[in-house]
C-alpha cells in the first residue's frame, strides 16, 4: 500500500514538471509574438508616412520588405503556438486518463479500507484484537498496525480528493488551451490577409519603380559615391586620432626621459668621490641607470594607458549584442556588407555599417559612453560624429544638426544630433558604423552583432 502511494506522488511530480516545461515554451513564443508585433507597428507607422508621397520610393520598398519579413515570422510564430497548444491539450488529456486510472485504484483501495474499518469499528473490538495477542510485543505490533490502517485511510482520502481536484483543474486548462488555440488561429488568419495586402502593395510599387530604372541607377551611383567619400573621411579622421595619440605618447616618453636625465646629472654633480677608480665606478653606475631606468619609466606610462584602454575596451565589449540602437525606433533597411538592390537585378551596394530608416528628423543618440573625437561635414552627406570608446569608435552620419563638439564627454543614449530628411523628404536614414583600432589598424565591425535585438 505504501509503495502505491509513493508511486502516485511520483507520477504527480512528473506531470507538474512536464507542464512547467510546456509553460516556459508557451511564454517564450508569446514574448516573440509581442516583439514581432512591435516591429510591425514601427514599420506600419513609417509606411503611413511614405503613402503621403504619390511616387514609389526605394525607402518605402525596403521598409515594406521588412514588414513582410516580420509578418511571415509572426505567422510562423502563430503556427508554433498552435502546435504547442495541440501538444499541451494532448498531454493534458493523457494526464487526465492517467489520473482517472489512479483514482479508480485509490477508490478501490479506500473501499476495502472502509470495509475493514466497518468490521473493526467498535473500540472494544480493537482492544480485544490487541489484548488477544500472545505476548506484549505482539500486542504493541497490533496496536501500531491499527494506527497505520487509520493513517492510511486518511491518506487515501486526501489522495482521492487531490486527484479529483487535479482532474478538474486539467479539464479547465484544456478548455482554456482550446480557446487560446482558436484565438491564435483567428489572429493567424488576419495576419495572412495583411500579408497578402502587403504583397500586393509591394507588387504595385515594383511596377511603378520599373519605369524609373534609369533614375534609380543614377541615384544608386550617386549614393555609392557618397559612401566612398564618407569611408575615406572616416578613415582619415580615425588615422589622425591614432597619429595624435601616438604623438602624445612619444611626448610623454620624451618628457620622462629628460626628467630622468636631469636627475642623473644632478646626482653626478653632488658626487664627493675624487679618485679615478671611484669616478670610474660612479660612471659605470651612472651608465647602468641611464640605460635601465628610462626603459622602465617608458614602460610605466604605456602600461597605464593600455590598462585604461583595456578597461574601456572590455566595458564596451561586455555589451556586445546589448547596445541600444542609435535611434529610439526604426527598421534596418540596409545591412552590413554586400546588399542586393531591391529592384535592379545584379546591382549591389556595399555598406560599411547599417542604415536604419526612422521618422523624419529623428534624434540620434550615443550607443555607449565615450568622448567625441571628430565632427565632420561632408557635402551632400550631412555631418558625421565619431565617438571613442577605448579601442573602439562608433560613427554616426547623415546628421543635419550636431549638439556636441570635439572633446565632449557623452553618456549612453545622450542625443548628439538630428537626422537629415531622405531624398523624398518623408523619412530619415541613420547610418551607423563601429570600428576597432588595433595596433594602428582600423577594422570594421558588423553593428548588427552589437546592437540589442
Amino acid at each position: 500500500m505504501k509503495f502505491v502511494i509513493k508511486y502516485i506522488f511520483l507520477v504527480l511530480i512528473c506531470s507538474f514538471s512536464g507542464f512547467s516545461i510546456a509553460q516556459k515554451t508557451s511564454e517564450k513564443l508569446k514574448r516573440e509574438q509581442e516583439k514581432l508585433e512591435k516591429s510591425i507597428s514601427v514599420t506600419k507607422g513609417l509606411l503611413r508616412k511614405t503613402k503621403k508621397n504619390s511616387q514609389a520610393t526605394i525607402s518605402e520598398l525596403r521598409v515594406l520588405e521588412n514588414q513582410l519579413k516580420h509578418r511571415e515570422e509572426l505567422l510562423a510564430n502563430f503556427e508554433d503556438q498552435i502546435k504547442d497548444a495541440e501538444i499541451q491539450i494532448e498531454e493534458k488529456t493523457q494526464q487526465i486518463d492517467d489520473l482517472e486510472k489512479k483514482l479508480k485504484l485509490l477508490v478501490f483501495q479506500y473501499k476495502h479500507l472502509l470495509i475493514y474499518a466497518y468490521k473493526h469499528r467498535s473500540k472494544s473490538g480493537q482492544w480485544m484484537y490487541i489484548f488477544s495477542a500472545k505476548s506484549y510485543n505482539e500486542a504493541l505490533k497490533r496496536k501500531k498496525y491499527l494506527e497505520k490502517v487509520a493513517e492510511l485511510q486518511r491518506k487515501q482520502k486526501r489522495l482521492i480528493e487531490q486527484h479529483q481536484n487535479l482532474i478538474s483543474i486539467e479539464k479547465t486548462e484544456i478548455e482554456s488551451e482550446k480557446k487560446e488555440k482558436e484565438l491564435i488561429a483567428d489572429e493567424k488568419r488576419k495576419e495572412k490577409e495583411n500579408l497578402e495586402i502587403d504583397k500586393r502593395t509591394k507588387e504595385t510599387n515594383l511596377t511603378k519603380l520599373k519605369k524609373e530604372e534609369t533614375r534609380l541607377a543614377a541615384e544608386m551611383k550617386l549614393s555609392e559615391n557618397k559612401k566612398i567619400i564618407l569611408k575615406q573621411r572616416i578613415r582619415e579622421a580615425i588615422n589622425a586620432e591614432i597619429a595624435a595619440d601616438e604623438a602624445r605618447r612619444k611626448a610623454r616618453e620624451e618628457k620622462e626621459r629628460k626628467k630622468l636625465e636631469k636627475e642623473r646629472l644632478a646626482k653626478n654633480n653632488t658626487s664627493t668621490s675624487n679618485t679615478t677608480t671611484a669616478s670610474t665606478k660612479s660612471n659605470t653606475k651612472t651608465t647602468t641607470i641611464g640605460e635601465d631606468e628610462p626603459e622602465e619609466t617608458v614602460k610605466r606610462p604605456l602600461t597605464i594607458t593600455e590598462t585604461k584602454e583595456v578597461a574601456l575596451n572590455q566595458s564596451f565589449e561586455s555589451n556586445r549584442g546589448r547596445l541600444p540602437w542609435p535611434v529610439s525606433s526604426g527598421t534596418i533597411t540596409e545591412g552590413y556588407g554586400k546588399n542586393p538592390h531591391p529592384k535592379i537585378k545584379n546591382l549591389y551596394t556595399n555598406n560599411n555599417g547599417i542604415d536604419i530608416s526612422t521618422n523624419r528628423g529623428s534624434s540620434v543618440r550615443a550607443v555607449f559612453e565615450g568622448e567625441v573625437t571628430s565632427v565632420l561635414s561632408i557635402p551632400g552627406a550631412g555631418k558625421v560624429v565619431i565617438i571613442k570608446h577605448g579601442n573602439y569608435r562608433t560613427v554616426y552620419s547623415n546628421l543635419q544638426d550636431v549638439h556636441v563638439g570635439v572633446g565632449s564627454k557623452v553618456k549612453t543614449k545622450q542625443s548628439i544630433g538630428s537626422l537629415l530628411p531622405d531624398d523624398d523628404d518623408v523619412l530619415s536614414v541613420s547610418h551607423f558604423e563601429i570600428h576597432q583600432v588595433s595596433n594602428g589598424q582600423i577594422n570594421r565591425m558588423n553593428p548588427t552583432n552589437w546592437i540589442a535585438r
